[in-house]
């Protein structure tokens, strides 16, 4: 009884940490992101413009940076890990950009707090201080849970 007991539990378990979301390409070269909970969605797809309603547009430099500032040194192992799984800290900025409808170049890295599992980042988007975070090879706004 134990034996099975202990059998149900162990696949119990693993059954709880298989669900995770996966990147998978299609013959025509698009990539579609499968969730967990069964969903789909394109990542390459072309969305309609819209106007932005949750992020305003603030005043210019309100994230009161010098002039000289340069960007945090990042460590290069940790990103070389990352790169397969499109987490670098290119694709972060690529994701703030996009969620604060500004280009790459408007997103400047102000602090960084890294390691292989999890990293902590704090961006100036647009003059608008914000703050992300990476568990595994996802990126999300913090605070945030999708």
């Amino acid at each position: 009884m134990k034996k099975i007991l202990v059998f149900f539990m162990l696949c119990a378990t693993t059954m709880a940490f298989s669900q995770n979301n996966y990147i998978v390409k299609t013959e025509d070269g698009r990539r579609v992101l499968l969730k967990a909970d069964f969903t789909w969605e394109y990542i390459d797809a072309v969305k309609k413009e819209t106007t932005p309603t949750t992020h305003v547009k603030p005043k210019k430099n309100s994230c009161n940076l010098p002039l000289d500032f340069k960007e945090p040194k990042l460590n290069n192992k940790i990103q070389a890990q990352l790169k397969k799984g499109r987490a670098t800290i290119k694709h972060a900025k690529k994701k703030v950009a996009k969620d604060y409808n500004c280009a790459v170049e408007d997103v400047t890295l102000i602090t960084i707090s890294e390691k292989k599992e999890s990293a902590h980042y704090t961006f100036c988007a647009n003059g608008t201080k914000v703050f992300y975070k990476r568990t595994g090879l996802n990126i999300i706004e913090k605070g945030k849970f999708f």
